[in-house]
């Protein structure tokens, strides 16, 4: 299993698996690169259509898979935008557009009420048919901002700030968020369990 496929053209998401990733000896190629398209994702759920993306690209290239489905989820707005986070605002994805559609949303609220976490599940098909997938899954709480700060990052971690640390996703420099992150969490339990796999491959 030295080369994964990694079913997303987005290349945010590609950076941050490759440095979390380090180390394993393992290559991680985009979909794009390989002539795989985009299929529509059709789960009702994260884990769902994590497993449909996955599901395609190592179908297509013969090669591991490797595949993400992470949103944002607001306790104000009933969990949106939720599996919807990507285009919230509207196709194509726009991460201005989705930032002011949230801010407009939650116009008025106080502090208290702006809850949210970021929740990823990342999966790993060894092949297209393969039935038992290795599943991880982390989240990240914090809450929305009334405003952007930061310019480190995509998506809404302008808006999504660590009580914690007390600085945005966005004003995080990439290796504290890469230790922290639902991302991060998520793939360091995948790690955990790719490095048992390739041990016994």
């Amino acid at each position: 299993m030295s080369t994964l496929v990694l079913a997303s053209g987005n290349a945010g998401k590609l950076v941050e698996l490759r440095a979390m990733l380090d180390g394993l000896g393992v290559s991680i190629v985009p979909q794009r690169d390989l002539g795989v398209d985009d299929v529509p994702e059709t789960g009702t759920t994260f884990v769902e259509n994590a497993l449909i993306k996955a599901r395609h690209a190592a179908k297509v290239t013969g090669l591991p898979a490797l595949a993400d489905d992470s949103g944002l989820i607001v306790d104000a707005l009933d969990g949106a935008p939720g599996l919807y986070s990507a285009r919230y605002a509207g196709s194509p994805t726009d991460d201005t557009a989705n930032n002011a559609k949230l801010l407009q949303a939650l116009g008025g609220l106080p502090e208290a009420r702006r809850s949210a976490r970021f929740y990823a599940v990342i999966v790993l098909l060894r092949h297209a048919d393969d039935p038992q997938p290795l599943i991880a899954e982390g989240s990240w709480e914090g809450r929305i901002l009334d405003a952007p700060r930061g310019h480190n990052g995509f998506g809404y971690n302008p808006v999504f700030l660590d009580p914690v640390h007390g600085l945005t996703a966005a004003e995080m420099e990439p290796a504290q968020k890469n230790r922290i992150s639902h991302r991060a969490q998520a793939l360091q339990v995948l790690r955990t369990r790719l490095a048992k796999t390739l041990r016994t491959d």
